[in-house]
């Protein structure tokens, strides 16, 4: 996709693509927007005829002094206020349509960017900073929303305003509204100067935010390691730097933004002092009356007005603009690969899984994975070992679906899972990783998260058989004590135990565990051991271990290094061997 933006020359196509894809995302609610424009234009419609009638007052009183005629005056006071009250009332259903319009979008929009993160490649995350995406969706929804309300309402507003005010203005004097009329144009290409600089200043503020975003998610989740390594200070200098950043970024927009405003009052209020010398010889002259004078008088303030707003406006519409840009740009992302329309289905697994000829590289150009070809018999127990590096978390993503093979193919029972749908892929495997997760509810609604029509009854079989009963059970409420946001009321090794239980309720037909052991004690390390042989019994299993006491009883041991395997056996056999296992083996135990 074109990165909209990333060029110093871009400003205009970025104003054109923010400006389409937002135009295009409100066509939904289209008939209330028009519906709330018209009631805008309604109530600054009425608000138009307030000055005439009150210089037509003003005429009455003058001309009938000092026998004056209140009776007229009365009725027309009695017009001015109900023209008052009418508009008040339309100007607030117009604020109330899009209140509605507004909360709405904002919904909408937040649940296309959730729809979107479903739909995006892992290496999509893989590349970008968490909280960089958590900006567009929350900073930059509510900056884009707020803005839309706000600026629909007052530009209709402020337009109506100043065609009606010149149309009454020219119908009083054209001499006083050419002197009125010379202002918007010198006004206009002052303000659109101003905003074409404030523009870039605009989009560096929200992408500064969001990288600031990315920063405080990183520190608060890397707190505790941040503390052992007394690492707050360079933390902090790293979080000023990016905040300072942002104070820049934003104070430059709003001070480019904000010339708008006095620029356009320097020149209407010239040409106010023009009208109000021009005006009065006019009236001595007795080419206008003192009360036509009077309105005309109200209506360059109010002429001067809608210029001003829209002048103002131009700091908001800018925020939008770039608000609108991030935003639109994550949704246009590329997505998965669809699934094939013919998509290919398994059936009954009995769990044969093949790899033949797999190749595959991140970024295109460095090879990961060089010719991978393995056989597993269904039922078989495989431990993948290497040093860091050598692709065996890789190989895990391969068979997941969550990257594609450069080169080469995965089967399950004969059938390539490329051409079979992800989400049933993924429904083969249950996964049980180094790093758990654990979301905020009860340990109830965690195990079961896998198969969510799973009972009560069966939770409890699969607490037992994965030898957390107890554990459970000691809890202060069981089966619905509430796990904290961090999970920190639980230790890591009951949360390992936990992963591996919800493994079991949803029970797939066959297991991942990969790193499953490497953060627990030795204790908790032979309870997870003896759960994963448990449920992997009768599966056809994937272990990648660096701990390799944990897959002596492997049926197959794949040893990899540099994207390869470079042998593969039992456990006996390959210290048999004396080959690359065996060093690794050997090295761990050199002590014993």
């Amino acid at each position: 996709m074109e990165r909209h933006g990333d060029k110093n020359g871009g400003k205009v196509k970025n104003a054109k693509f923010a400006l389409h894809e937002f135009s295009h995302s409100v066509k939904p609610y289209l008939l209330p927007i028009i519906l709330s424009v018209l009631l805008a234009v309604g109530s600054a419609v009425l608000g138009l005829f307030i000055p005439k009638l009150l210089g037509d007052m003003t005429n009455i009183a003058v001309s009938s002094y000092p026998d004056i005629n209140w009776g007229e005056i009365s009725s027309k006071a009695i017009t001015v206020v109900i023209l008052f009250v009418l508009s008040a009332i339309l100007n607030y259903s117009q604020a109330f349509v899009l209140a509605v319009v507004s909360a709405n979008y904002t919904k909408d929009l937040r649940e296309k960017i959730i729809i979107k993160i479903s739909k995006l490649p892992i290496s999509y995350f893989d590349k970008r900073k968490f909280g960089d995406t958590l900006s567009r969706m929350t900073n930059d929804v509510d900056v884009l929303t707020t803005s839309m309300s706000q600026e629909i309402a007052d530009i209709s507003l402020s337009i109506t305003i100043l065609v009606g005010v010149m149309i009454m203005m020219l119908s009083i004097s054209v001499p006083l509204s050419l002197v009125s009329f010379v202002v918007v144009p010198i006004s206009v290409l002052v303000v659109g100067k101003i905003t074409n600089f404030a523009q870039k200043y605009f989009r560096e503020q929200q992408n500064t935010l969001g990288v600031l975003n990315s920063k405080i998610e990183e520190d608060y989740a890397g707190l505790v390691i941040i503390k052992s390594n007394s690492y707050e200070a360079a933390a902090t200098e790293s979080f000023d730097s990016t905040n300072s950043k942002l104070a820049r970024a934003a104070t430059r927009a709003q001070v480019f933004s904000s010339l708008s405003f006095p620029v356009t009052h320097v020149f209407t209020n010239l040409g106010y002092i023009a009208i109000c010398i021009l005006g009065g010889s006019m009236v001595i002259d007795g080419r206008i009356t003192i009360g036509s004078l009077q309105a005309f008088i109200q209506y360059t303030s109010r002429f001067n007005r809608p210029i001003t707003e829209i002048a103002s406006t131009t700091a908001t519409i800018q925020s939008l603009l770039a608000a609108s840009e991030r935003i639109f740009e994550f949704l246009a992302e590329p997505e998965e690969n669809p699934d094939s329309e013919n998509a290919l289905s398994v059936g009954h697994i009995r769990g044969e899984v093949e790899f033949r000829d797999v190749n595959f590289s991140y970024d295109g150009k460095n090879p990961i994975i060089k010719n991978f070809s393995v056989k597993v018999a269904p039922g078989t127990n495989v431990a993948i070992v290497g040093p860091t590096g050598a692709g065996k978390t890789t190989i895990i993503n391969l068979l997941m679906r969550f990257y594609e093979p450069t080169a080469g193919e995965i089967l399950v029972d004969g059938v390539p899972i490329s051409q079979m749908k992800r989400d049933e892929v993924r429904q083969l495997f249950g996964m049980v990783l180094q790093d758990t997760w654990l979301f905020s509810g009860s340990v109830e609604d965690n195990l079961r998260y896998g198969r969510k029509d799973a009972t009560l009854a069966d939770i409890k079989a699969a607490a037992k058989f994965c030898n957390i009963e107890h554990i459970v059970e000691a809890l202060p409420h069981g089966y619905k004590t509430l796990i904290s946001e961090d999970s920190d009321n639980i230790s890591a090794g009951e949360k390992q135990l936990l992963t591996i239980a919800r493994a079991m309720v949803a029970n797939p037909p066959m297991m991942i565990l990969d790193e499953a052991t490497s953060n627990v004690d030795t204790r908790t390390e032979h309870l997870i051991q003896d759960s994963f042989e448990k449920i992997t019994e009768g599966r056809t299993s994937f272990v990648i271990a660096h701990r390799l006491s944990t897959i002596r009883n492997a049926d197959l041991i794949l040893v990899m290094r540099d994207g390869e395997i470079v042998e593969q056996g039992n456990h006996d056999q390959l210290l048999k061997l004396g080959g690359f296992y065996a060093e690794l083996y050997n090295s761990q135990f050199a002590e014993n």
